[in-house]
C-alpha cells in the first residue's frame, strides 16, 4: 500500500530514492489497487501531479517520478536528459516497482517517453493514456527550437536575465492566470546557476528523434489508449492530439473545455475525473 498524499501547502513530497544507470529518481508511491504510473514532461516536475493524485490514489496504486534531471531528481554527468534516457529510466522504475502490467499515463515529453518505453524498450501496459503529448512531431516550441540552436548563449546569460525568460514562459503553460505560489512550485528546481544549466540541457537533448522510432509503431498499439487534450493548449495544438488518436488503433480522444497545456494545472480534477474513468 503506497502513502498518504501530503501537501505543504499544495506541495507533492516525494520521499523516496531510486538509483538506475542514468542517475538517481525521486519518486512516490501513493494509494492501493492496480497501478498506474504517472510520467510529466518538460519544464515539469512530479508536482503537476500533486492535485490529480488524491482521486486517482483512491482506487490505484500510483507512482510518480520526477524525470532525470528535473525536480529533485539527479542526472549523472556522463548521461544526458535525453527522451530516450527516461524510456530507458521508466523501464527500469517499472521492473524496480514490479509491476507485470501498469497502467501509463504520460504529459508533454512524458507521452513520448511512455511512447518509447512501451514500443521500444518493451514496458508492457494495461492501459496508455496521453495527455497534451508530444509523440508526433513537430513538437518543439519557438522558444525550445531558439534556445536550441543558441545554447550557449542561453547558458551564459546572467542568471537574473534568464529568470526574467523562463518565469513568464512557464506561465503560458496555463491557460487560467498562475499564481506566484504555483509559479514558484515550477521555477524551484531551475533557480540559481545550476537550475539554468539543467534547463538548457533539457532543451538541448529534447528533440523528435528519440520519438520517431516508437512513432513508426504507433500502429502496433493493442493497449486500450486514451488522447486527453486542453482545448486550450497553446504549446501543442489540439490537431496534434487528433493526429495521434488518428495514428493508434481504436484510441480514444477526449478534450479539456478551459485548460491549457499544464491540464492538471487548469483543472485537476476533470483531469482525474476522465483519467479514473478510462482506468476503470
Amino acid at each position: 500500500m503506497g502513502n498518504a498524499v501530503r501537501t505543504d501547502p499544495g506541495t507533492l513530497w516525494l520521499d523516496t530514492r531510486i538509483r538506475v544507470s542514468a542517475g538517481e529518481v525521486s519518486a512516490g508511491v501513493y494509494g492501493s489497487g492496480p497501478p498506474i504510473v504517472l510520467t510529466h514532461g518538460t519544464p515539469a516536475s512530479a508536482q503537476l501531479w500533486r492535485r490529480v493524485i488524491p482521486e486517482l490514489a483512491r482506487r490505484h496504486t500510483v507512482y510518480v517520478w520526477d524525470l532525470l534531471g528535473f525536480g529533485d531528481s539527479t542526472l549523472d554527468e556522463s548521461a544526458a536528459p535525453s527522451i530516450a534516457t527516461q524510456a530507458a529510466t521508466l523501464a527500469e522504475l517499472v521492473e524496480h516497482w514490479g509491476l507485470t502490467s501498469p497502467d501509463l499515463v504520460g504529459h508533454d515529453i512524458g507521452g513520448g517517453i511512455v511512447a518509447r518505453a512501451h514500443l521500444v524498450e518493451g514496458v508492457p501496459a494495461r492501459r496508455l493514456a496521453f495527455l497534451d503529448a508530444a509523440v508526433i512531431g513537430p513538437w518543439n516550441t519557438a522558444f525550445t527550437e531558439h534556445m536550441q540552436r543558441y545554447a550557449d548563449a542561453y547558458r551564459t546569460m546572467p542568471e537574473h536575465a534568464f529568470a526574467d525568460l523562463v518565469a513568464p514562459r512557464l506561465r503560458t503553460a496555463t491557460h487560467h492566470d498562475m499564481s506566484d505560489e504555483v509559479l514558484d512550485l515550477y521555477l524551484a528546481p531551475w533557480r540559481g546557476a545550476e537550475g539554468q544549466r539543467r534547463w538548457v540541457a533539457q532543451a538541448e537533448h529534447v528533440h523528435f528523434d528519440d520519438t520517431r522510432e516508437a512513432v513508426d509503431r504507433l500502429r502496433d498499439i493493442t493497449a486500450e489508449t486514451l488522447v486527453l487534450w486542453g482545448e486550450q493548449d497553446g504549446w501543442l495544438a489540439p490537431s496534434t492530439g487528433d493526429r495521434l488518436a488518428a495514428a493508434i488503433p481504436g484510441a480514444r480522444r477526449e478534450d479539456l473545455p478551459g485548460a491549457g497545456h499544464f491540464a492538471p494545472e487548469d483543472d485537476p480534477r476533470a483531469v482525474a475525473r476522465s483519467l479514473a474513468r478510462f482506468f476503470a
